[in-house]
């Protein structure tokens, strides 16, 4: 079987995120959705994705072996993986009113618009499954993301030996790759996992309480303060207090301030002394900004923090308010609290805004790539132009 992932309503629901990549490619617990497949399947996969963003995400489809199209918020568990595979040319299974998979067979056919009433040969799944919904969801459900992926990740290993320079609780659920580096820190996992990958770091005096995962390539700087559920992906510097939050990769929050029940995209930076609120003054619910009714909606949350598109940055000192979403390629600054929610391509925030100029933005974000040996390459560019024009 080819498998590709599919965008339903949710692509809407999780924005900022989304505008520059599938559901599938964002970052829960420790792999991100699409890893977390193509470890279950042992296959490469492959995503139908809006036309903008193809170049980086394209689509393979096969006419060999059936093309199975999967929900991009969906996480495979042994049950789905089963139902998906019995699935015949022309079924699709559902759960209620949403779309879980749909084999196409060995067809060119691309859907121009995922939906069950599309197929008459529907396949009920009653079964227990996982899925992001909400852009909150990535922190909220945290916590069952990271022991999933532990427990996979694992499985039948044996962890590097931990540092005698180390203190720690509960060594059965702490895992250190080959490669990675821990030292004089207190690692505490009675409440979860705690995973550091492969030439990551953990400099002294970091305090982590699980469940918690340090990716590829990334630094937890001196002093850390780290509550559970928290992910730092790859390539990542961090400092400072952090709790239930989720940095999907290549950003830096490398100094003091605080960051809780929030979700930060790729390539932003934090300045120093950044921090932002997660509980409301008088403790009721909060509200976050949504792209599709354009509009503030109930989290249903009393914790909600900060939301952050890739490419965004801001100034030292910078105060945000409980239930802020920023945009793509922001640059917030300013004395005082910005607004609840800031566009992509503003510049400033607080008091009086400006659009941040296209080719600006365009030479800051290759100057980062720079900074890791990357290229900010055409296709990039092309994703950075066509936001730029919808300036959401």
């Amino acid at each position: 079987m080819n498998f590709i992932f599919f965008d339903d309503k949710t692509n809407e629901q999780l924005l900022p995120l989304t505008f520059t990549r599938p559901v599938a490619d964002i970052r829960v617990g420790i792999l991100t959705i699409r890893e977390k497949w193509e470890k279950a399947l042992g296959v490469q996969t492959s995503f139908v994705s809006k036309e903008y963003l193809s170049l980086n995400f394209p689509l393979r489809m096969s006419e060999s072996e059936d093309n199975v199209f999967i929900n991009g918020s969906l996480c495979p568990n042994a049950e789905l993986i089963s139902k998906i595979a019995e699935l015949k040319e022309g079924e699709a299974l559902v759960n209620n009113e949403t779309l879980l998979a749909i084999n196409n067979g060995a067809s060119k056919f691309v859907f121009s618009k995922f939906s069950i009433k599309k197929h008459k040969n529907v396949v009920p799944f009653d079964g227990a499954f996982f899925k992001i919904n909400h852009v909150w969801e990535i922190f909220t459900k945290n916590a069952e993301a990271i022991l999933q992926d532990f427990i996979v990740l694992t499985a039948g290993r044996k962890t590097k030996s931990i540092s005698r320079s180390n203190k720690f609780l509960n060594p059965d659920w702490i895992f250190i790759e080959e490669g990675a580096t821990v030292e004089c820190s207190v690692l505490n996992a009675s409440e979860g996992p705690i995973y550091i990958a492969a030439d990551a770091e953990v400099m002294e005096g970091s305090l982590i309480r699980g469940p918690f995962a340090l990716c590829e390539h990334s630094t937890l700087k001196m002093g850390a303060k780290v509550y559970g559920a928290t992910t730092i992906g790859p390539n990542c510097k961090v400092g400072g207090e952090i709790s239930n939050s989720v940095i999907l990769g290549y950003s830096n929050k490398a100094h003091d301030g605080f960051l809780g029940n929030s979700v930060i995209g790729e390539w932003c930076n934090l300045g120093a002394d950044t921090n932002n609120s997660n509980l409301k003054n008088n403790y009721s619910k909060v509200q976050l900004y949504n792209y599709p009714a354009k509009k503030y909606v109930d989290t249903g949350l009393q914790f909600c923090g900060l939301i952050m598109g890739d490419h965004s940055k801001c100034g030292i000192n910078t105060m945000f308010n409980t239930g802020t979403v920023v945009g793509v390629s922001a640059n917030v600054f300013g004395a005082g609290f910005p607004d609840k929610f800031i566009p992509s391509f503003t510049w400033g925030g607080v008091n009086d805004t400006d659009i941040f100029d296209l080719d600006k933005a365009i030479e800051l974000a290759e100057r980062v790539y720079q900074r890791r040996g990357l290229t900010f390459d055409e296709p990039e560019k092309k994703i950075m132009n066509y936001l730029f024009k919808l300036k959401k």
